[in-house]
């Protein structure tokens, strides 16, 4: 069972009534077709989160929940104000064991997809920092015996009347927070002064993230008095003159050391809404010590939360917005001229050089137009380590998924890195991180946010103006999206852009190469049009280039497409030729995706030819190396195949196995 839940607060106090009434909202709840909804809405600091968690465990504990808690803060899948609910649904449908090559590519089908695999479920959804019902209904589960717990700083008074349970949470009364800080402190003080410590309550609002912030500060000034405590605290958020709970955050932001005081004023800048150990140490310029403390001392301070550090696999860190926000007021009062500037550049240029680094080791070495950019000085590069430094291929490969999924958990990041670049004229840093991004499209096409990427890299090699190879490249890698999502038209004229910049280019071997590549795409644009003859025609073009310069790679690539597009037009003797040599060079230099694409796409050919038994090898070893990349569309489409083998053969028995396991596989994605 999936239960994606941070752990438990330490301490939590009150909300029995919240607690009492969702529950009891539960256990009434009669439909069957739609989910209860329990909207959890009020100001920033109240525990809607961690009372949404109580929630859902209690929830846990007293039903079959049998599909566990799935949980999405959708703050991570913003561009700003607008969220992208297609990445939502991606998210969604990965958690409930979706493999992301089988997500479907329109977010109306997604939606539908997204149904279907949760007609039936029993499970717990909770949706954090919902803005607006609109963003919350395409997200709702198709079941009635799931229940959905959303968290929204106001009222979503647009859910459907009866379908929600709205819990807005109020501010603690004074018993309550009294209650919470004397858990968080267990400080003599507190009982010594009682109207000092009410004072301190009192200052607090009722605000739970603002009594843990208070609580730290008693806890930090062990000696003091509490009522000098307090009248040190009142003065300065008197001199301020700011109300509610930024006046909490004011004076632990004031308490910090410059090194800390420093990254909290940066970290509002860091391109998209979470950031890493790596990635804050190259903004801040502090060094990685140094930057370590300096979140350490946040998080002590009540300005950071790293409880959720060890739910992310790349150690995802974010500001809540209000923090946010916060910490954008101090930069704004405090950072000195050029500050901001100098940060952002750091932060690009490492961010371009890890995006390079995972680019490299996800796809291996491959034509890129930019070379890898230096060290950003005083900044180590991150965790991912070389495939071709590994001891075994297990360890290779195990190196390359780690670095795609590197590029997967960090797509955001390097989304809003390009939108920087492109707004500070970063130009070269625009096209180098434009690599990294089609490498991860390969794998996760149709992101919304990919062709605009490739657009600003586009816009950015044009702006350059001089550097063809930029030009060719980055049309190329436009067109492929667009040709995908069906604007063909457009894509057309992006080749026909790239072909014209293929006269500005040299003769060096990466110039020769990109004006093949340029042929290349301008063929997989007519085979998607269903124009095979033409397309072969190209892609051989394409490979008696990739034979002069020589690129081995390339050569094998365009004969692997040669032989696609011959057994398009039905001729399996060339397609069988072709195949076979592009899958035994793919062996050969270890690409490890386009072994197992070329096996297959070898194996439906010798089907055709009758060769059976040999089909039946490829087949299998197709099926192997898809079980190794959990790629569930590879391994039904295979088990498919083999299905049509033994049902030939007469071995129905084994047929009807295959069947089994493909219809499995799509069921659990969502696909039938």
């Amino acid at each position: 069972m999936r239960v994606e839940l941070p752990p438990e607060p330490v301490y939590f106090v009150n909300r029995d009534e919240e607690l009492e009434r969702a529950l009891r909202a539960v256990a009434e709840w009669r439909s069957r077709s739609r989910p209860l909804v329990l909207a959890l809405s009020g100001p920033g600091g109240l525990g809607k989160t961690e009372l949404a968690g109580l929630i859902a465990r209690s929830l846990l504990d007293r039903y079959p929940m049998t599909d566990g808690v799935l949980s999405v803060d959708l703050d991570d899948f913003r561009d700003g104000d607008v969220l992208d609910p297609g990445d939502v649904l991606t998210q969604l449908l990965s958690s409930l064991d979706v493999d992301p090559d089988q997500v479907l590519a329109s977010y109306a089908a997604r939606c539908r997809q997204y149904w279907n695999r949760t007609s039936e479920a029993k499970l717990v959804l909770l949706l954090d920092n919902a803005r607006y019902a609109s963003e919350v209904v395409p997200l709702l589960p198709a079941s009635g015996d799931s229940v959905v717990i959303v968290t929204s700083h106001g009222p979503l008074r647009e859910l459907e009347a009866g379908a929600a349970v709205d819990l807005a949470l109020p501010p603690l009364q004074e018993r309550a927070a009294t209650e919470l800080l004397e858990l968080i402190v267990s400080d003599h003080r507190l009982a010594a002064d009682p109207e000092a410590a009410r004072a301190v309550i009192r200052l607090c609002d009722g605000l739970p993230a603002a009594l843990h912030v208070a609580a730290r500060w008693v806890r930090t000034h062990r000696l003091r008095p509490l009522s000098r405590l307090l009248a040190d605290l009142q003065a300065e958020l008197d001199e301020k003159g700011v109300s509610g709970v930024e006046h909490i955050w004011d004076t632990a932001y004031a308490d910090l050391s410059r090194p800390a005081a420093l990254l909290y004023r940066l970290l509002p800048h860091h391109p998209g809404e979470t950031f890493t150990l790596h990635s804050a140490t190259a903004l801040s310029g502090l060094g990685p010590e140094s930057c370590q403390d300096a979140l350490e001392e946040l998080d002590r301070a009540g300005l950071l939360d790293l409880r959720l550090l060890s739910l992310t696999e790349a150690g995802q860190m974010r500001l809540p917005g209000p923090l946010r926000a916060h910490a954008l007021r101090r930069s704004r009062r405090e950072g000195t001229d050029g500050e901001v500037a100098e940060a952002q550049v750091r932060v690009v240029r490492w961010l371009v050089r890890q995006a390079q680094l995972a680019d490299r080791f996800a796809a291996g070495r491959r034509l890129t137009v930019v070379d890898l950019l230096e060290p950003v000085p005083g900044v180590p590069d991150g965790p991912l380590e070389d495939p071709e430094a590994a001891a075994s291929d297990e360890a290779r490969a195990q190196r390359a998924e780690r670095a795609a999924r590197w590029l997967d958990e960090e797509r955001h990041v390097l989304f809003a890195c390009a939108r920087l670049a492109h707004g500070r004229e970063m130009d070269t840093e625009v096209v180098a991180l434009s690599e990294p991004v089609w490498t991860h499209a390969l794998d996760h096409p149709h992101q919304s946010e990919v062709i605009e990427v490739f657009r600003l890299a586009v816009d950015s090699a044009v702006r350059h103006g001089g550097n063809a190879g930029w030009l060719v490249r980055t049309r190329c890698q436009l067109a492929r999206p667009l040709w995908e999502s069906g604007e063909f038209g457009e894509a057309g004229t992006q080749l026909d852009s790239a072909t014209s910049a293929c006269e500005l280019l040299g003769d060096s071997a990466r110039d020769r190469k990109l004006a093949a590549s340029s042929l290349e795409h301008r063929g997989m644009l007519k085979g998607a049009q269903g124009e095979w003859s033409a397309a072969l025609a190209d892609f051989a073009r394409s490979r008696d280039m990739h034979q002069a310069i020589p690129n081995r790679y390339g050569v094998l690539l365009q004969t692997y497409r040669m032989g696609e597009a011959s057994a398009k037009l039905g001729d399996l003797e060339t397609a069988h030729r072709l195949l076979s040599e592009a899958h035994t060079g793919f062996v050969a230099q270890r690409r490890e995706r386009l072994i197992g694409r070329s096996a297959f796409a070898l194996a439906g050919v010798l089907h055709q030819l009758g060769r059976t038994v040999e089909a039946r090898e490829l087949y299998e070893q197709s099926l192997e190396r898809a079980d190794r990349r959990r790629s569930g569309f590879d391994r039904a489409r295979v088990h498919e195949a083999l299905a049509e083998l033994d049902t030939a053969e007469g071995h129905l028995v084994e047929a009807e196995e295959h069947r089994t396991a493909a219809r499995t596989l799509r069921r659990r994605n969502g696909l039938v």
